[in-house]
Formats: structure tokens, sequence, C-alpha cells
């Protein structure tokens, strides 16, 4: 059975993938909503892992200050392109990262940073490791892959700072 153009415009909105990409995942998925984005967000894992070797030295320095002024976040997070670095997804994530930095403190950027002889949890210590703390049936990571996916383009959250009064 055919897919209906209808079907693929309300799966790329959900998604935000392209047109052709939705058309095969829902052909694949025989029209199921639920199984076209799982096979489009594998999709965009293994395109993330096609890119992770890619220069990114353009990108944004984003900040998040809580609504009381006492604790704010400030992260540097690199694309392959300016023109990606002005995007709406590209600065979404920005500011869900420099959230999720003020809102849980990690140490490091990714598990290969922590030092072998550190105590404590890597999904508390690690960035990319922990849940994401509006939506925590993904991950950091997960954000950064699915923004890969959409952009088209290599992403990196290169360092981060957290500030709180009295620390």
């Amino acid at each position: 059975m055919p897919v209906s153009p209808a079907a693929v415009k309300e799966l790329r909105e959900m998604t935000g993938a392209g047109i052709l990409d939705c058309k095969s995942a829902l052909d694949e998925a025989g029209g199921d909503f639920d199984k076209a984005k799982d096979i489009l967000r594998k999709k965009g894992v293994a395109l993330a892992a096609k890119r992770a070797e890619r220069t990114t030295a353009e990108g944004l320095v984003q900040t998040y200050v809580h609504h009381d002024g006492r604790l704010g976040a400030l992260v540097e997070i690199n694309c392959e392109t300016d023109f990606v670095a002005r995007t709406d997804d590209f600065s979404k994530l920005a500011q869900n990262i420099a959230l999720q930095v003020a809102a849980t403190n990690p140490t490091y950027v990714a598990s290969e940073d922590i030092p072998k002889d550190t105590d404590g949890d890597a999904k508390e210590l690690c960035l990319l490791l922990q849940p994401f703390v509006r939506d925590e049936s993904m991950t950091v990571a997960d954000m950064v892959k699915e923004t890969i996916r959409k952009t088209g383009e290599n992403i990196r959250i290169r360092r981060f700072a957290r500030f709180e009064l009295g620390r």
C-alpha cells in the first residue's frame, strides 16, 4: 500500500527528517508512525557516527541563568559551518545543554574525559551520559545525535562552566 503525501508530511513535521527519508521509513514500517520514527532515529545514529571525525570549528557560546540570578551555566557547542550554527535546531540544542549543565552540575563532557581513578557514577559525572532533565527517556548524547541527523553536520560539545553564588 503506497504511503500518502499527508503521512509523509506529518512524519516530516514530527521528526524534521527529509521528505525521501520519511517516505522510505514509512514504506519500510508499513505506515506505522512509531516504527518509522524508530527507523529514522537509527538512521540518524548511523549518520552521526559517520560524521564524528569531521572538524567542528563554528558554533555558539550559550548561557543559561536561573530565574533568581543565583545559578548560571556557559557552554560552547561546535558544528561544521556557521550556517548550521544559526539554525533554530542548533540554537535549541545549545539552550537545552546550558540548562542541563545548570541543573545537573556535570564534571566532564564525555566518558573518555573521566580519569581512571575517579570515584562516582559516570552517568552523574559525564554530561553526554546524563538523562535530559526535560525528557528522561533520552540522554544528552541522544539529543546531540538527533540534531546531527536534522542538520547533517557533526556537532560537538566542547566545554562548559557552571556558576553558583556562594560556591
